[in-house]
């Protein structure tokens, strides 16, 4: 069923459609992404020597900022590219997480640990 078309009233009450192929392919770049910026912070943070609750918000900082990267590059119509904004910035968060304090912790054992 790859044809499938699933839509959302907007605020102007009008249909919007979206392409079941569409948004499968956006939903894989975005976890490309999400996943690559997870392990270029995670060394980052590991490299700087953050520890704590600082590498933990890190972490945040990273998301929120991959978030308003690419929301600024979908431009002012990402509703035509993502079906929420919400699910965009919370979706992959905990697997993100996961791959971020692989780096981190391998990183920060490399370099400021003895």
């Amino acid at each position: 069923m790859a044809g499938r078309v699933k839509t959302k009233l907007d605020k102007s009450g009008e249909m919007l459609a979206y392409g079941e192929a569409a948004v499968r392919n956006n939903a894989a770049i975005l976890e490309y992404c999400r996943t690559s910026m997870a392990a270029l912070s995670g060394a980052t943070a590991g490299l700087l020597g953050l520890t704590g609750f600082y590498g933990f918000g890190f972490y945040v900082f990273a998301v929120i900022g991959l978030w308003c990267l690419i929301l600024f590059k979908a431009g002012a119509h990402w509703e035509k590219y993502f079906i929420s904004r919400r699910a965009l910035l919370t979706s992959g968060f905990f697997g993100g997480l996961f791959t971020y304090v692989l780096f981190w912790t391998f990183l920060y054992g490399m370099v400021h640990v003895y």
